[in-house]
């Protein structure tokens, strides 16, 4: 009776906590009560590059934002365990609304997604009558019902394609991601002023003394980085096409300007390679996503075992961010690109 009342007070603190906030034995085999979860539940558990790797270890499925998008909508099962942040869950919830769709802790937002108020873009874009909206994946369901399309950093240059050169693009949240496409497809597009906090701080002088230490070592970069690194990088890619490049490229030692829960497919799908985090423009080795690392295996076991914390979300606003989602996956599909 008394563990009862204790789950209910931790179900009302949701809302303060984010997390379902309980002591879980430390004898407990967390990947065998996990495991043992999803089958009793029917649940998947999908996980971004950027979790930890025990997270990466226990998940049903691993990707970038595309990759996962295209697993959320597809999966059988009734039960989304979404293992990354925020807005990632909420993406699943537009794609397969019949599913229900859990994460590990409320807390683990984006700076993407924080940095673009849906009130304050809707004022934006009104600036600009006529114009497309193209809204990276890295924002909250108000803003992608706001958009004509969204992308991620795999697909960003086709859907950019897409739009007819005569019409004017309004790109957000990402500017640093808008910039690089910009240049690299000779299109002008209106910038909303967001950017990622794990991409806009890496230090140029600590990379530039790393490629020096490492002088056969490439250097490869996520566009969301800002340009004065990836004028530095030897290759330029999504966080999915980083790892493909590691794994046909001939080098040995590779600088990775992205997020470092990368390196562990990496290094698991090249263990004779070496892979040094490209470091950031403050005291630490190297560049964490705090808002990804909110998630532990514990938190992922309790909210399994409680389904909570859940993702609800209003219908109609459902629709209107499912539709330039939907455009963005058939634009996928029409170029192949697969999770």
């Amino acid at each position: 009776m008394e563990e009862l009342i204790n789950l209910k007070e931790k179900i009302s603190e949701l809302a303060q906590t984010g997390f379902i906030d309980i002591a879980v034995d430390p004898t407990v085999d967390l990947f065998e009560e996990i495991n043992k979860l999803k089958k009793e539940k029917n649940a998947v558990i999908l996980a971004h590059y950027y979790q930890d790797s025990d997270i990466q270890d226990i998940a049903d499925y691993i990707g970038d934002s595309l990759q996962l998008a295209q697993n959320a909508k597809t999966t059988t099962a009734d039960i989304i365990l979404f293992a990354g942040v925020h807005f990632m869950a909420e993406t699943a919830k537009i794609l397969n609304p019949s599913k229900k769709v859990i994460m590990p802790d409320l807390r683990a937002g984006c700076s993407l997604a924080d940095s673009c108020p849906p009130e304050d873009f809707a004022a934006f874009k009104k600036n600009y009558p006529g114009y497309a909206v193209i809204s990276y994946i890295n924002c909250s369901a108000e803003i992608k019902a706001l958009s004509d399309y969204i992308c991620t950093s795999s697909n960003a240059e086709f859907i950019v394609k897409e739009i007819p050169p005569e019409q004017g693009i309004i790109f957000a949240p990402d500017r640093n991601l808008g910039a690089y496409l910009s240049k690299k497809l000779g299109r002008e597009m209106v910038l909303w002023n967001g950017s990622c906090m794990v991409h806009e701080i890496f230090s140029l002088d600590k990379i530039r003394h790393l490629k020096e230490k490492h002088p056969k070592a490439k250097m490869i970069a996520h566009p969301e980085c800002e340009e004065d690194v990836l004028e530095l990088a030897d290759f330029i890619g999504s966080t999915t096409g980083l790892l493909k490049y590691t794994q046909t490229d001939d080098s040995q030692e590779y600088i990775v300007a992205t997020e470092t829960g990368i390196l562990h497919k990496m290094q698991q799908a090249s263990p004779h390679k070496t892979f040094i985090p490209a470091p950031p423009n403050n005291g630490c080795a190297c560049n964490d996503c705090p808002h990804m690392k909110l998630n532990t295996l514990e938190k992922i076991y309790l909210c399994l075992k409680y389904e909570l914390p859940e993702i609800l979300m209003d219908e109609e606003l459902r629709l209107k961010a499912k539709l330039p989602m939907d455009r963005m996956l058939e634009v996928s599909e029409k170029a192949g690109l697969k999770g």
